[in-house]
């Protein structure tokens, strides 16, 4: 398996454990969030799934978002089919742009952040963003626990 087989499999199985998280929460918690502060179950869903989308622009600009323009913007939120459907496109582009890439790339390729000082080969950004979705399906998974909610096995 080569870098790039390595990356799309990372990207795939982690979303096929969000999914699988997604899909055991019950529709009456989508709302449920545990301060004013905090991201509300749906809201975390749509901003993993928006920010694969951000990610993605930020990739192809190599950084710089310029007048970015989120799909979801204005977008009401829905339930769990109507957000990754909606998602669907995106991240069927996102996958498609990833399979055009080579090792060279992943080295060469540098994603340059200015506004948040960042500097970082491709391979790393790529690394980087499928932790972000690990991350939201961990702190997922801490809602459900402090909701007393069964938690679907995602660990298999």
């Amino acid at each position: 398996m080569n870098a790039i087989e390595n990356i799309l499999l990372n990207f795939s199985e982690t979303r096929r454990r969000s999914i699988k998280l997604w899909k055991g929460i019950p529709d009456e918690f989508l709302n449920w969030k545990p301060d004013a502060e905090a991201f509300s179950i749906i809201e975390m869903i749509r901003h993993t799934l928006e920010g694969e989308h951000l990610f993605h622009t930020v990739i192809e600009n190599r950084g710089d978002l310029g007048n970015y323009k989120s799909p979801w913007e204005n977008l009401a939120f829905s339930d769990l089919k109507n957000e990754l459907s909606f998602a669907e496109k995106y991240r069927n582009s996102f996958i498609e742009m990833v399979k055009t890439l080579n090792e060279v790339d992943l080295e060469n390729i540098r994603i340059v952040r200015k506004e948040v000082n960042q500097s970082k080969t491709l391979g790393d950004y790529l690394n980087r963003m499928v932790y972000h979705e690990a991350v939201h399906t961990g702190q997922l998974l801490g809602y459900l626990r402090t909701l007393d909610i069964e938690r679907p096995l995602i660990w298999d």
